[in-house]
C-alpha cells in the first residue's frame, strides 16, 4: 500500500525501500504481493486535514485517520473486492466477539499496544479485521521473524508521521503552509523571545524554543490564536501544563451503542499511563471528561481515546482543556 508520493525520490522517504522489503518477504513465504496506490485518497481525506488543522494552530493525529480512511476504508474495500473475507494487519491489538459484537482490545504487549490508533473503526471495519500480533510481543515477532529468514526481522520500527519520516518537521511543514513568526511570552506578558509559526510547536514541547538561563527548563503552555503567541512556562510541573478536564468532538465509537456516562480510563496520547475520568455528555456531539488526577500537556488537535478495562470504546478530538 502506497499512500504518499511527493517525495519518493528524496533521502528521507522510505517507501522504495519499503516495497523492496515486502517483496522480499512475499518471495520467501512464496505468496502474490500487490503494491497499490491510495496516494490521491491520501491526500484528500487525510493530509488535507492534517495542514487545515495545523493551520489553524492545533496539532493532528493523522495516523488515526489513515487507519480509519485509507487502512481500514479504500484498502479494505481493495481487498474485500479482490476476494478476501477479512483483512490481516500488523497491528498491535485484539479482538473478540461476544453475542456477534466485535470488541476491540488493547494488545498484549503494554509497549506496543496500538489500539489508541484504531478507536475510529467501527463494527463493520472490525469484523472484517484479524490481529495476528495482537497475542504476542514485539521480541516474540523478531524471533519468529528471524527463525524463517525475514529480512525484516531486524528493521527498525518506524517512528513519526509516516509521510514525514525522519526529516526535520519543521522543514516539511514550511513546504506547505505559510510561516507567521510572533511572540514568545511567558503567562504574566514578558516577552522572551520569538517563536517561528504556531503550527511548529505543540503544548508540552521542550525542544526547540531556542531559550534558556537560569531556572528549570521551558516548556509551550498554550497559545493564543489571535495574537499569534506562544505561552511558555518554566517547569514540567508548572501549573499550566496540567488540565483537570477536556472536551472532545468528532466522537466514533467501536462499539453498536456509546458508552453511558459514568468512570472510565482514558488516553490522550500514545503509550500513557491510563487516566482515570468522570465521562459526561454535554450534548449529541460533545463529551467532557473529568479526570481524577490531572492530566499533562493534554494538547487540542489530539485524541483522547476512552477504555472500560481492555476494551477500547472510541474517542474524539479534543477542542479544549481546562
Amino acid at each position: 500500500m502506497q499512500n504518499w508520493e511527493d517525495d519518493n525520490n528524496d533521502e528521507f522517504c522510505s517507501i522504495k525501500q519499503d516495497s523492496l522489503d515486502a517483496m522480499a518477504v512475499a518471495d520467501i513465504l512464496d505468496i502474490d504481493i500487490d503494491i497499490v496506490n491510495f496516494a490521491a485518497d491520501y491526500k484528500d481525506r487525510v493530509f488535507a486535514y492534517f495542514l487545515q488543522e495545523y493551520q489553524a494552530g492545533r496539532t493532528p493525529n493523522p495516523d488515526v485517520l489513515c487507519n480509519a480512511e485509507i487502512k481500514f476504508k479504500s484498502f479494505l474495500d481493495y481487498v474485500l473486492a479482490h476476494g478476501a473475507d477479512v483483512m490481516a494487519t500488523g497491528h498491535y491489538a485484539r479482538k473478540s466477539v461476544v453475542d456477534g459484537v466485535h470488541y476491540l482490545l488493547k494488545g498484549l504487549d503494554g509497549n506496543k499496544d496500538q489500539s489508541y490508533f484504531l478507536y475510529r473503526l467501527n463494527q463493520y471495519q472490525l469484523s472484517k479485521s484479524i490481529f495476528p500480533l495482537g497475542d504476542l510481543e514485539k521480541p516474540e515477532v523478531r524471533r519468529i521473524a528471524a527463525e524463517v529468514a525475514l529480512p525484516t526481522a531486524a528493521k527498525k520500527d518506524s517512528t513519526g508521521i509516516c509521510f514525514i519520516g525522519e526529516r526535520p518537521f519543521r522543514e516539511f511543514l514550511q513546504k506547505y503552509l505559510p510561516t507567521n513568526n510572533g511572540a514568545m511570552r511567558t503567562p504574566e506578558g514578558k516577552v522572551i523571545g520569538e517563536h517561528l509559526g504556531l503550527m511548529f510547536y505543540t503544548l508540552g514541547q521542550r525542544k526547540g524554543l531556542g531559550i534558556g538561563g537560569p531556572g528549570e527548563p521551558w516548556f509551550v503552555a498554550d497559545k493564543d490564536l489571535a495574537k499569534n503567541e506562544l505561552i511558555v512556562v518554566q517547569g514540567h510541573d508548572h501549573p499550566l501544563l496540567k488540565s483537570r478536564s477536556l472536551v472532545m468532538h468528532d466522537l466514533s465509537f467501536t462499539l453498536p451503542t456509546r458508552p453511558s456516562e459514568g468512570e472510565y480510563a482514558c488516553k490522550t496520547r500514545y503509550r500513557m499511563q491510563d487516566a482515570k475520568c468522570q465521562l459526561g455528555y454535554l450534548d449529541d456531539e460533545r463529551i467532557e471528561l473529568i479526570f481524577d488526577e490531572p492530566q499533562w500537556a493534554v494538547t487540542p488537535g489530539q485524541s483522547a481515546v476512552l477504555y472500560d478495562g481492555e476494551v477500547c470504546l472510541g474517542g474524539g478530538i479534543i477542542t479544549s482543556r481546562a
